[in-house]
């Protein structure tokens, strides 16, 4: 099967800048992604793992110009998603969206429930009747367990869980092909951890999903995943097939990151 998503030595710099430094001083970087390169199938969820300030973020970012990289992104073969303008990007981004780690900190607190769901399809398909635009919402609504009489509620009314529901909701009622998903289970308790992986996983076998699923947790990791990227400052320190990886870890990093998981 050919690749969803290719990545191929991809960098993300920042420039540091220090008190004292003149004009022709030679420019540092913070190197926090150090050409990463794999491949991610149609339906698959390749897990990325590591430790804080790993760099799992700053990847993410990288891939979809939230942050300046380098290397090339190809995305379904046909185009480098690095070589675009951001206007040129615009297209991409319906096929390609994000759950952050805080839904509280990413969802608009002035929005409802229904019109924080309905941004995206406002953007990318003006073309859409009003009335078409409710009935999708609704749909999506029912499909990541959000009762209809909660369309009107503000984010602040609403649990951790259930706002991450909102967020997985606003990010799949554009039908993307690929979700990056950025820690969505860190910040919840067990319970609705369990939930939140559940509902992910139904996700993916009713639409074809693929997830880029970032986070420190190597138990859910395990859990969602078909395979696994171990980074360590920047670096790539093993890649493989996740029962593999789990198994017998080639490197002494993934084996002390398994170890510390129990």
């Amino acid at each position: 099967m050919s690749p969803l998503l290719s990545v191929r030595d991809l960098h993300v710099r920042f420039p540091i800048t220090r008190a004292g430094d003149m004009p022709w001083t030679k420019p540092r970087y913070l190197h926090a992604v150090n050409g990463v390169s794999f491949d991610l199938e149609p339906g698959k969820t390749l897990g990325v793992v590591g430790e804080s300030g790993c760099g799992k973020s700053t990847l993410a970012r990288g891939l979809i110009q939230m942050v300046p990289a380098t290397g090339q992104v190809n995305w379904r073969g046909e185009t480098d998603l690095l070589s675009l303008s951001p206007r040129q990007m615009k297209p991409y981004r319906s096929e390609i969206q994000m759950v952050f780690q805080d839904p509280l900190a990413s969802l608009n607190p002035r929005m409802t429930l229904g019109q924080i769901i309905a941004e995206p399809l406002r953007t990318h398909r003006p073309e859409i009747s009003a009335k078409e635009r409710r009935a999708r919402v609704a749909q999506m609504m029912e499909r990541v367990g959000l009762l209809p009489q909660m369309i009107n509620r503000y984010p602040h009314e609403f649990s951790g869980g259930q706002r991450q529901r909102i967020a997985i909701a606003r990010a799949m009622v554009l039908r993307p092909k690929l979700l990056v998903l950025d820690e969505p289970t860190s910040a919840l308790d067990m319970t609705v951890q369990v939930q939140i992986v559940d509902l992910l996983r139904e996700l993916q076998a009713k639409y074809g999903l693929a997830y880029l699923f970032i986070s420190h947790d190597l138990k859910v990791v395990r859990a969602m995943s078909h395979k696994v990227m171990v980074m360590k400052r920047g670096d790539v320190v093993e890649y493989g097939d996740v029962d593999a990886l789990y198994d017998n870890p080639q490197t002494d990093y993934t084996r002390k990151l398994l170890q510390a998981a129990g």
